[in-house]
């Protein structure tokens, strides 16, 4: 049994196409189609079913599919843990990162990370919705919020308030929310996750919770788009310390309300099984904690001035 053959059989299971997995491969079709036959073959068995429309996995397959991933996971494991002995950090990394988080702040980050592991190769995938693990071939992600699959390994990385912010400009013009209740007076810029619009806004004060909802004439369903209406002066944004910091030290935005705390959010490195938590993985967790803690105390330093 080919591990080739292993391998294409995942890929066709999460492509749901054997000529976009093959492509995926750099193989013809009829060469995927005939692995795939091979491998049906030597296990006696169907892995698929097959119509002129649509190709889906039969209970046999199901079950294969499981051994299958694990199969390959334990011998990239096996190949990354010799690596690691040798002194080595090699392979390739596919990575999803949030939007704004990504763009402004794990890029730079990323840059001097593989500057000390030259052979490591990324693959980044940057936006807000969340991927799909195996259909996008996705190692790990960072993420803001717990992931619900139980079966996901998420590590925490840090935890920051959402910061209330608006422009020098925007105040100049429409002047500062003095009251939570004010805020309905203002323009609040919002983004969309997971099809949901954030525009219900939480902050804590003395122990007490408070709730707003708050309207605007802005939505985008990259929640980068929204700090950038704010830099501009187009209206409030309420999101993660972490996303605003560099605005913040910068004078590009000032945090308003101090005295009410925005709404708790928590970062993870999220990856899709314990078999994908390789050693590169634990070394870009720890990379993220440092950095995260670093940017949180300069954001610190400059407010206390």
């Amino acid at each position: 049994m080919l591990l080739n053959d292993l391998a294409l059989f995942v890929r066709v299971a999460d492509c749901g196409s054997i000529s976009a997995a093959a492509a995926e491969m750099e193989l013809s079709a009829a060469s995927a189609s005939a692995a795939i036959k091979r491998l049906e073959k030597q296990l006696d068995t169907s892995l698929f079913v097959r119509t002129t429309r649509s190709l889906r996995l039969t209970a046999q397959g199901e079950r294969y599919l499981i051994h299958c991933r694990r199969a390959l996971s334990d011998l990239a494991l096996g190949e990354q843990a010799i690596a690691s002995d040798k002194g080595k950090v090699s392979g390739t990394l596919s990575l999803s990162v949030s939007s704004d988080f990504g763009r402004n702040l794990f890029v730079p980050w990323l840059d001097d990370f593989l500057l000390d592991f030259p052979q490591l190769q990324v693959r980044l995938h940057l936006g807000d919705n969340i991927s799909s693990f195996y259909h996008d071939k996705i190692d790990v992600a960072v993420r803001y919020g717990k992931p619900q699959d139980s079966n996901q390994v998420a590590f925490p990385i840090f935890t920051a308030d959402r910061v209330l912010c608006a422009s020098p400009e925007y105040l100049a013009k429409h002047g500062k929310p003095e009251t939570l209740e004010q805020l309905t007076q203002h323009n609040c810029l919002f983004y969309k996750l997971d099809e949901r619009t954030h525009d219900q806004w939480q902050f804590v004060r003395d122990g007490q919770e408070f709730k707003i909802r708050v309207t605007g004439n802005r939505s985008a369903n990259d929640a980068e788009i929204a700090r950038r209406w704010a830099v501009a002066g187009k209206g409030l944004v309420f999101k993660s310390s972490l996303d605003l910091a560099e605005d913040i030290m910068a004078g590009r935005l000032v945090p308003l309300l101090p005295e009410y705390r925005g709404e708790v959010v928590n970062l993870y490195l999220v990856c899709p099984g314990r078999e994908h938590v390789t050693p590169v993985v634990l070394l870009l967790r720890e990379m993220l904690r440092q950095r995260c803690k670093e940017l949180q105390t300069q954001l610190a330093a400059h407010q206390s001035t």
